[in-house]
């Protein structure tokens, strides 16, 4: 069956022009949904037969020259987990999506309130008292329907932490309070998993990537035996959407450095962005 459908995709492929006028051979998203039907098989297996034989989907075609069509192949192959789906976690989980992430684990309890509306992109004034993991999920299917989607609508905790990311390939933190991103990093660590953590607070914010033999988050905060508190900086500043994007931004930058071991990282280092006033500074903690 693969042979023919390798044949079936050479023969569907069209000729097509990147911008610079490098020639590539293309496929539309309907062709691969066809295709996909006709075989019987899901539409992320379609695309990474069509890549493995240098045809590109056309929905990835400007993801290329920036990335390969190995690199391509290897984030559909690959599964991350996002804890938070709120401001930073709907940037994170969109642009994933866009980027092709085979996977994605997406996991939060809480339901979109008004107070959301000004920063989380997956909140309108339709899904006020909505799920954020499954508005998050019909979203992404939406973005990209190729992709694996794992939902998790709960809160993580030290029980079920665990359980709920040790498939991934990495974690992504895109939490609102200390405590929890604790929780989480102690599961990242006994699972052997990078993990990304950001936080912000106003128009500041500071993201971080942890290895599981690093001291990771207890340079940033302290031991979290003794925190003076469990809440962010948000529950102070408030939060403005411009902070949150761009932090989220940054999240996924490490996503993709990390699966395609591309240096240099934030490893040890937290960058911390201000946005009122034009700073960004990368700092050493180890």
């Amino acid at each position: 069956m693969k042979d023919k459908l390798r044949d079936k995709l050479k023969q569907k492929s069209k000729q097509n022009k990147f911008p610079d006028n490098t020639p590539y051979r293309g496929i539309s998203k309907k062709t691969i949904d066809r295709v996909a039907k006709e075989f019987g098989v899901k539409g992320k297996k379609v695309e990474i037969i069509a890549l493995k034989n240098n045809i590109i989907p056309e929905r990835y075609s400007r993801n290329m020259q920036t990335l390969s069509i190995q690199d391509q192949l290897f984030l559909l192959n690959s599964k991350v987990c996002i804890v938070g789906l709120g401001g930073l976690g709907g940037v994170v989980a969109s642009n994933l999506a866009r980027l092709g992430i085979g996977s994605l684990i997406l996991v939060d309890g809480d339901y979109f309130e008004e107070s959301n509306l000004n920063r989380q992109v997956f909140c309108n004034e339709n899904l006020i008292g909505k799920s954020k993991a499954q508005v998050a999920e019909t979203q992404i299917k939406n973005i990209n329907s190729s992709i694996k989607i794992q939902t998790w609508p709960v809160y993580l905790d030290e029980e079920n932490a665990g359980k709920i990311i040790h498939k991934a390939d990495l974690v992504v933190d895109c939490l609102d309070n200390i405590e929890t991103r604790f929780i989480l990093e102690t599961a990242a660590k006994q699972n052997k998993l990078p993990f990304i953590s950001a936080a912000i607070g106003g128009e500041n914010g500071h993201i971080t990537t942890i290895f599981p033999q690093d001291k990771g988050l207890e340079l940033i905060y302290g031991s979290p035996q003794f925190l003076s508190e469990k809440k962010g900086a948000e529950t102070r500043l408030g939060v403005l959407p411009h902070a949150v994007t761009l932090i989220a931004c940054l999240e996924c930058a490490e996503v993709k450095k990390i699966l395609l071991k591309k240096q240099p990282l934030l490893r040890n280092k937290i960058m911390l962005v201000d946005l009122a006033n034009n700073l960004f500074d990368l700092l050493d903690l180890a």
